[in-house]
């Protein structure tokens, strides 16, 4: 027994008329009466009578018909609610978003969110990318922001923008009086502070220059220092520590003064910054309002992907 089949007795009792059922359910007649007949036979009842003209409900006929009726309104309420689920504007948003994100991201991103949907609770947990994955993958969060690459199974990622990367240098230091672009092959004499090991943009950038890694000069000093956090490096640059390299969405007007910015030569300093969900999580109405509001923010470093 189907729905299908249940459609089909319905509209044959509703029309008295095999062929005007079959139109009014979108199949053709055989395929209707053949559905009709097989699930008579498995009930082991005549539902109709067939006649040249038009068609009688038998006494057993009415009873199943009643029940097919109420059982179809049923399943329309199902469909109803999974929909009032799918696109539920009132129910809390879990968001993740990796450490190098999420203070510079977040507080513009919240406020224009609630705009679009006010009446959407946020919660939020910044944590390492490794984290936030197994927290996706098991519901304990709905959408995480993260860089790419981010190859997990049954995850969906949209792009939202690349992220160029600067470097950090005390104002005291020779490479701060260089005019233009700084090379990454200048920094590798020089102590370099990196965030310590989990954090994916440590991973990024050392990919893109692998020498910072170096970990002694010929006096066997330290070249390679790490930090907890950003700000735990911008104020170890400030103070003359060592130089740096920041997402430029870390660096605002609050570091003018406190150390000298330069943009970065040559080809992969940057990251794309992405949004990532469950490809089986059903609010994809709340989803598309959360990526229209970053697409809202204006972070003027970086460069928007369609």
């Amino acid at each position: 027994m189907t729905l299908n089949e249940l459609k089909y007795i319905v509209a044959v009792a509703k029309e008295k008329h095999f062929r005007k059922a079959s139109e009014t359910c979108f199949v053709s007649q055989p395929t209707l009466s053949v559905a009709i007949k097989k699930l008579e036979e498995e009930l082991g009842v005549i539902i109709f009578e067939r006649r040249k003209q038009d068609v009688l409900i038998t006494p057993i006929g009415e009873k199943i018909i009643k029940i097919a009726e109420e059982i179809l309104e049923r399943s329309q309420m199902i469909k109803e609610i999974a929909q009032e689920s799918q696109e539920d504007m009132t129910a809390e948003l879990k968001i993740g978003a990796i450490y190098t994100v999420a203070p510079y991201l977040l507080p513009k991103l919240i406020p224009e969110f609630h705009k679009i949907a006010p009446n959407v609770p946020l919660i939020i947990e910044e944590n390492y990318t490794h984290v936030l994955a197994n927290k996706l993958q098991s519901g304990e969060l709905d959408v995480v922001i993260l860089s790419l690459p981010f190859d997990e199974p049954n995850i969906e990622t949209v792009p939202l923008y690349r992220e160029p990367f600067k470097a950090i240098i005390p104002n005291n230091h020779p490479m701060a009086k260089i005019e233009g672009k700084i090379s990454l092959k200048k920094m590798e004499k020089e102590t370099v502070l990196l965030l310590g090991a989990g954090h994916c943009f440590r991973e990024q950038v050392v990919e893109i220059y692998p020498n910072l890694l170096m970990n002694y000069h010929h006096d066997h000093l330290q070249r390679t220092l790490e930090g907890s956090s950003l700000e735990t490096i911008r104020y170890m640059v400030a103070s003359g520590a060592g130089i740096s390299i920041f997402p430029c969405t870390s660096l605002s007007e609050r570091d003018q003064g406190l150390f000298s910015i330069k943009d970065l030569s040559g080809q992969g300093a940057e990251r794309i910054v992405a949004l990532a969900w469950r490809k089986s999580f059903p609010r994809t109405k709340i989803l598309q309002r959360f990526k229209e509001a970053i697409d809202k923010i204006n972070l003027s470093c970086t460069k928007p992907i369609d």
